[in-house]
């Protein structure tokens, strides 16, 4: 894998595949998709919204609105299944695990799906491989 960023749709959703093919193939710990951030989305603090993948199972943060768009894009997704939801009394969101069993292609659209309808991100949003 050379590359690590791309704002198109298509290339978007071959970047995150060849990223989780990579992760198989190292056996490495997790990868971590991310968008860039937007200060009018996100807010000016807040930290730029993340996915990560380890093995079989997603990882991702999300508020009280977010968790709602995301349960309507698991059930788009018969394979997949919300298994953890963490809302410490500290943090202000929850932490979703979901175990997602499927090629590379069908994890990497579902990844971009979250950015797009969760994080609320536009079809031309930048997304980067920041971890493998």
């Amino acid at each position: 894998m050379s590359r690590f960023d791309a704002d198109d749709p298509r290339e978007r959703r071959k970047l995150f595949a060849d990223a989780i093919a990579a992760h198989r193939t190292r056996a490495s710990a997790f990868l971590t998709l991310e968008a860039d951030h937007d200060p009018e989305i996100d807010g000016e603090d807040s930290p730029a919204p993340w996915v990560q993948f380890a093995e079989s199972t997603f990882n991702l943060d999300v508020d009280d609105e977010e968790l709602t768009a995301l349960n309507d894009l698991v059930d788009d997704f018969p394979a997949f299944r919300i298994d953890q939801l963490e809302s410490p009394e500290e943090a202000e969101g929850t932490n979703v695990r979901i175990t997602a069993r499927s090629d590379a292609n069908r994890l990497a659209a579902f990844a971009d799906r979250v950015f797009l309808e969760v994080y609320g991100r536009d079809d031309g949003y930048r997304a980067w491989v920041t971890a493998i």
